[in-house]
């Protein structure tokens, strides 16, 4: 799949996911430098991929899935980047978030190759949103094709709001 940033074409490397995918096998690394694997994530999930924490869109992605969410406890959200876990603490504590879990992929590229959201050309993650049901299926995903574009919160919530 080709993507763009800021017009520029771009390629993704992995298996991008489609809708009634099983969720596929991954592990990442927490804020704390533990192992993330896909068999410690359940329930209702809304997978997040973003290039950077530390950029507006992604900022703004983050702090505005806070907020809708603040009502849906039955939703765990995860943000994945390339950043280091103790940016991400950091940035989370500066932001003042506390219901989103943020996870690197910066040691294994684990979720990045199972989701088809690494950028060949950068080593970052593109932007893409991917909701999972209780029982590890797809039910929606969105690669953005301009990365410096916001997500369709309101597709996003819908698919998450159908199942919790």
């Amino acid at each position: 799949m080709k993507i763009k940033f800021q017009g520029n074409p771009l390629t993704l490397e992995g298996q991008q996911l489609q809708m009634h995918d099983s969720l596929p096998d991954f592990e990442v690394v927490k804020n704390d430098l533990s192992v993330l694997s896909s068999q410690d994530t359940s329930g209702v999930r809304i997978f997040l991929t973003v290039p950077s924490l530390d950029t507006p869109v992604c900022e703004t992605e983050v702090i505005t899935f806070s907020k809708l969410i603040a009502d849906m406890p039955n939703v765990n959200v995860y943000v994945i980047s390339m950043d280091l876990p103790f940016a991400q603490t950091r940035w989370c504590g500066a932001q003042g978030i506390k219901n989103i879990h943020t996870v690197s992929d910066h040691r294994f590229r684990s979720f990045a190759m199972a989701s088809g959201t690494l950028i060949k050309e950068l080593g970052l993650l593109t932007r893409a949103a991917i909701v999972v049901d209780k029982d590890d299926i797809v039910l929606h995903v969105e690669y953005l094709e301009e990365i410096t574009n916001q997500p369709n919160y309101d597709e996003i919530l819908k698919f998450a709001k159908a199942i919790a």
